[in-house]
């Protein structure tokens, strides 16, 4: 095969619309792993809110409300103590950034365990056409506790 008569001048600039496409895919790229970073670390500052609401929760009981079961002093939990104590949390808690943190759920199922069901609003640092304006988060933390003689 000869490349006499072959005008190379006709390829000049065929490489600048890969060089562009690619610099785009490049900027998705980083807006979608910055969206995901953002969210991974809000969903875990909810959650670290919700693990502190939920030991409060857990220490929400009276001595005279713990009972000997067996070998071990258990104590009860009602959801009433459960909710005001992690409510009076909340309102002293570092928020933290956290934007329009409700409190879903404050209880107690089985006596034992206080449950605490928060959620927060997310909103990514840059909105892109690949990126919602923003998600409701919700996270769920369980506490239980435990008294020894």
């Amino acid at each position: 095969m000869s490349t006499r008569g072959v005008d190379w001048r006709r390829d000049d600039g065929s490489i600048l619309p890969l060089i562009a496409g690619l610099a785009s895919l490049g900027l998705v790229v980083v807006l979608l792993v910055t969206a995901a970073t953002s969210l991974y670390l809000e969903r875990k500052r909810l959650l670290s809110l919700a693990d502190g609401a939920a030991l409060v929760g857990a220490e929400s009981f009276d001595l005279d409300d713990v009972e000997l079961v067996g070998q071990d002093l258990r104590p009860r939990l009602t959801s009433a103590a459960v909710a005001r104590d992690v409510v009076a949390y909340l309102s002293e808690a570092p928020i933290g950034g956290l934007e329009d943190v409700r409190l879903e759920r404050a209880a107690t199922d089985d006596g034992a365990t206080a449950v605490v069901s928060l959620s927060s609003y997310w909103r990514p640092p840059v909105v892109t056409l690949f990126v919602p304006e923003g998600i409701r988060i919700d996270v769920t933390a369980e506490a239980r506790s435990v008294v020894r003689r």
